[in-house]
This record gives structure tokens, sequence and C-alpha cells, in this order.
């Protein structure tokens, strides 16, 4: 029997990995952001900490940017 090598290119370089990191670091900020603080009095309900814009704008455009930068990452091509 003869044995055949695999010579297929890599699917992902290094380059595309590290663009993956940083999606996911991007991605996981967004959801610390979304997550907030605890209140200081679990019976009284704020309004603006609950509705913040951190919580309601900024976190998940952060969270989107970090979608875009994964699928630029997987569709990135070797050079």
């Amino acid at each position: 029997m003869s044995e055949t090598k695999n010579t297929a290119a890599p699917l992902f370089t290094k380059d595309n990995y590290k663009w993956m990191l940083i999606g996911a670091a991007i991605i996981a900020l967004g959801f610390f952001l979304m997550s907030g603080g605890k209140s200081s009095d679990p019976n009284v309900f704020d309004y603006k900490e609950v509705y913040s814009t951190t919580r309601i704008t900024i976190a998940p455009i952060l969270i989107i940017i970090g979608l875009a930068v994964e699928i630029y990452a997987i569709f990135k091509k070797n050079k």
C-alpha cells in the first residue's frame, strides 16, 4: 500500500485566529457592559440604572461589531 500525504492548506491562519480573538473580546465586553452592576437596594427599582445608555445602546452595538469582526475573521482569505 502506498501512503498519500495530505498537502491541503490549513483552513485558518494565525491572522484569522487573531481577528477571531479580537471579535470574541469585543463580544465579551458588550455582554459585560450589558450585565451592569448590582443595585444597592434590591427592593427599589432604579429606572435609570436598568435602562441606562450603556446597557440599552452601547452594549448591543459592541456585540454587533464583535459579530461583524468574527464574520470578517472567518471569510478573510489567506495570502
